[in-house]
């Protein structure tokens, strides 16, 4: 596992995007793993502007999802699938059809979660995944205690989940859907590349027990530890609680400039 650790915020989008920008150069088509939530945002935002700018064509990159919530009515607007057409697939100009993602709202929901890791396998695998992580360590909605080989399921949300997501839902949080749809951590896993970012001291501790920390179910994100290219983005406030960050802050400044993220 590679730990980055940059001086905030937009740095790190900054630099995740670069490596997706360097991702599109090689294989223009590739397969994009997208998260929701507010700490991605800066990615997004840095990969927009430089697809804005020229700097690089992602005109047949496709996008997916990495979880939705269950029983959300089809187009509302805090529905992921919402949020990514919205923050993601419509600012770098791609048309609905390169996305794709776990239908919350089917009648079967088992059978929509099966039928997700069937897409995503027969679309040639994710070939880059982009994480957030839970103040409890949870990635995806995978929350503590998951089984680290799961795949895409249907998943109850903790109360502190469904507290901390209450902000998308003017604050009322029981507006916040008790199920969600997950990708699984073992689905998860097979990406070819996991991104994670993580900003601010809340997620401290979280990010001390993934990277330091054992690989453990309670600490469902400590599964990237098992990946052969996990990269882990935190800026200063979330790299607090680590205890190497000396370490890794050398061999990430004495890396050669050519492997990039």
């Amino acid at each position: 596992m590679e730990v980055v650790i940059v001086p905030d915020a937009k740095a790190g989008g900054e630099l995740i995007a670069e490596g997706i920008a360097g991702l599109l150069r090689r294989k223009p088509d590739a397969l994009l793993g997208v998260a929701t939530g507010s700490t991605p945002l800066p990615i997004y935002d840095a990969l927009i502007s430089q697809v804005r700018s020229g700097a690089v064509d992602a005109s047949r990159a496709r996008i997916a999802q990495l979880d939705e919530y269950v029983g959300l009515p089809a187009g509302h607007p805090e529905s992921y699938r919402s949020t990514v057409l919205r923050q993601v697939v419509q600012p770098l100009g791609l048309p609905e059809s390169s996305f794709m993602g776990p239908d919350g709202s089917a009648e079967d929901v088992q059978a929509a979660c099966e039928a997700y890791d069937r897409q995503l396998a027969e679309a040639g695998g994710v070939d880059l995944q982009i994480l957030g992580i839970g103040t409890d360590g949870h990635i995806g909605f995978n929350e503590p205690y998951s089984s680290l080989a799961s795949r895409t399921r249907i998943k109850t949300l903790t109360e502190q989940t469904r507290i901390d997501n209450a902000r998308f839902f003017d604050n009322d949080i029981e507006q916040v859907p008790h199920h969600v749809i997950t990708q699984g951590i073992g689905t998860i896993l097979e990406a070819r590349h996991l991104v994670l970012l993580a900003t601010g001291e809340g997620k401290a501790e979280a990010v001390a027990q993934t990277v330091e920390g054992p690989v453990a179910a309670i600490v469902p994100a400590s599964a990237l530890q098992l990946h052969p290219h996990a990269t882990v983005v935190v800026d200063e406030a979330a790299a607090a609680k680590l205890k190497h960050a000396d370490y890794f802050r050398h061999t990430y400044a004495n890396k050669p400039a050519w492997q990039g993220i």
